[in-house]
């Protein structure tokens, strides 16, 4: 699973990373080296034009039906097996609703012992460094009590590959640079295209 990012990159590096449109405007956020689900997380997301432009989001996808907001803590992440199918999020997928996940990396913790009463916390990164790239989908929901609309995400999950797995059995869907526009960015509802993209991320990545 996926339930601690980070990121404290420069935010000008982060652009030309992600090769966002010029005009777009920067977005605000602190950096943040423990950040949970329900907050703002940075996403790269296509605008109607089809320019990449960076926008924050809710972490924790809240489907447009939603009643209120308190799916989130069930919606931060999406099995990469189910989510077309799942109701949760199915209907963001249909709807082409892909965005990028931009984080620093994340943690997890490996259980010491059978119960899981003793974790060590390990912090996950790119063993070339910079960003580590996430595969997600969004959402949009309008809150009728505070009456605005919320854009929230979920991070996509896979099964763990060989160095990830002492840790854990899941691990967050990272993209390398050319599967950002072409498979998961494009609007393909194809499962095959989807499943290259949802395998493991190789162990020296």
């Amino acid at each position: 699973m996926c339930g601690r990012v980070r990121l404290a990159s420069d935010y000008s590096k982060i652009k030309i990373r992600l090769k966002f449109d010029a005009a777009a405007p920067a977005p605000n956020f602190a950096p943040d080296y423990n950040k949970p689900p329900t907050r703002p997380i940075l996403t790269a997301v296509r605008d109607e034009a089809g320019r990449r432009v960076p926008k924050m989001m809710k972490w924790g996808l809240i489907p447009s039906w939603a009643r209120d907001e308190r799916m989130v803590y069930s919606t931060f992440n999406a099995r990469s097996e189910e989510f077309t199918s799942k109701v949760s999020f199915k209907d963001a997928w249909r709807q082409g609703q892909r965005c990028l996940v931009v984080t620093d990396g994340f943690y997890e913790w490996q259980k010491l012992d059978p119960k899981g009463k003793n974790k060590q916390p390990y912090a996950i990164a790119m063993a070339a460094g910079g960003n580590m790239i996430m595969a997600g989908l969004w959402s949009r929901w309008f809150n009728p009590v505070a009456k605005e609309e919320i854009v929230s995400c979920t991070i996509m999950t896979t099964s763990s590959n060989e160095a990830m797995k002492p840790l854990h059995n899941r691990m967050p869907v990272i993209l390398d640079d050319a599967d950002w526009p072409a498979c998961w960015e494009k609007r393909l509802h194809r499962q095959m295209i989807c499943c290259r993209c949802c395998d493991p991320v190789l162990t020296n990545g």
